[in-house]
């Protein structure tokens, strides 16, 4: 008995003067462990009688409460030395200049699509939306291009199989919202989103290129309407001293068609190298929806009448920021995508 509490005093003086966490573990091994002093004088039980072994294997059992408790107390105490020394160490000093965080900002085409959708918003149009791989039926029949019409040529057109392609323009959307419609009007939506054609690319043309087509379907719609929805547009886009010209042309889709132009903001409309001296600048095509596309998507055109209108975004971004490359869009220079960002502000 007087062995073991020997050893308890001993081990707790120990631990008490204990200086670092592996010491301490030395110690709780040397103590508790199976090879230990305290395990060792518990070997003598088996030659004491029946209340003597009682006693000292209360005592014993206090013993080791007693170190462990010890050794818990102190591997405490040690750890918050060593958190509290790790903490003043590595202090942070909130007075030293933070490091500038470069941030993204949305591309520039992405801006372009806001501002139309704001445009047109602001107009009662609602915006469409619809698959990029199309049905050959929505993408040409129903825009009165059927099998063999020598438009199609204009579109060279992905095809996946003899069904499917990649769509040459978002007009599918169009006709996709007039047959929703079920012959009643009115409709009035902007369609923008990616298109497809097979085009060698260069500064102005490129195999992927966006566009945001609109639609208006109601009764007693005429060109007049046409014109001050484009007239409206344009001065929202471009800016107050922006006129338009309309010139006759022709799609499948519209008749009459027109193209239109916008005057030239580098020269006013006097004529310069940017405009080719005509003073004005080519942005999008339109017209009077075909009654044969109306009749298609289950309108009367002996009752309802429309107008639509085709822009492409690249042309527009390209006119409404001055830059001379479509391909810029598309390089993810970092340098070009970085003027942006201050359209996010």
């Amino acid at each position: 008995m007087d062995k073991l509490l020997e050893i308890s005093k001993e081990a707790l003086e120990r631990i008490a003067q204990v200086a670092d966490l592996k010491e301490l573990n030395d110690l709780r091994v040397h103590y508790l462990g199976k090879k230990g002093p305290i395990q060792e004088a518990m070997k003598s039980m088996k030659d004491m009688g029946q209340e003597e072994r009682i006693a000292f294997g209360k005592v014993s059992n206090e013993v080791k409460q007693n170190v462990s408790q010890a050794i818990e107390d102190a591997k405490a105490k040690l750890e918050r030395i060593v958190m509290e020394e790790k903490l003043a160490s590595e202090s942070i000093d909130i007075t030293l200049p933070g490091f500038k965080v470069a941030s993204g900002s949305l591309h520039p085409l992405t801006h372009v699509v806001n501002t139309l959708e704001e445009i047109f918003l602001g107009m009662g149009y609602q915006i469409a939306q619809g698959p990029e791989v199309e049905t050959d039926y929505y993408n040409f029949e129903l825009m009165n291009l059927p099998q063999g019409h020598p438009a199609r040529d204009m579109q060279d057109t992905f095809y996946i199989d003899v069904n499917y392609l990649l769509r040459t323009h978002t007009s599918p959307v169009q006709a996709r919202t007039m047959l929703k419609a079920n012959g009643q009007g009115p409709i009035k939506v902007i369609c923008p989103g990616k298109t497809y054609r097979r085009d060698d690319d260069d500064a102005t043309h490129s195999h992927q290129f966006m566009q945001c087509e609109g639609i208006v379907v109601d009764k007693n719609i005429t060109m007049a309407n046409l014109k001050g929805t484009l007239e409206l547009f344009v001065k929202e886009l471009f800016g107050e001293k922006r006129a338009i010209r309309l010139r006759p042309s022709y799609f499948p889709f519209t008749e009459p068609s027109v193209e239109v132009d916008v005057s030239c903001s580098n020269c006013g409309g006097v004529g310069c190298s940017m405009c080719k001296q005509t003073g004005w600048i080519e942005i999008l095509g339109a017209g009077m929806v075909n009654p044969k596309v109306l009749k298609m998507s289950g309108f009367d055109p002996e009752v309802y009448q429309g107008f639509a209108f085709g822009i492409g975004i690249e042309r527009v971004a390209m006119l409404k920021y001055g830059i001379d490359n479509i391909r810029d869009f598309y390089n993810n220079d970092i340098r070009f995508l970085a003027q942006f960002a201050r359209e996010d502000k």
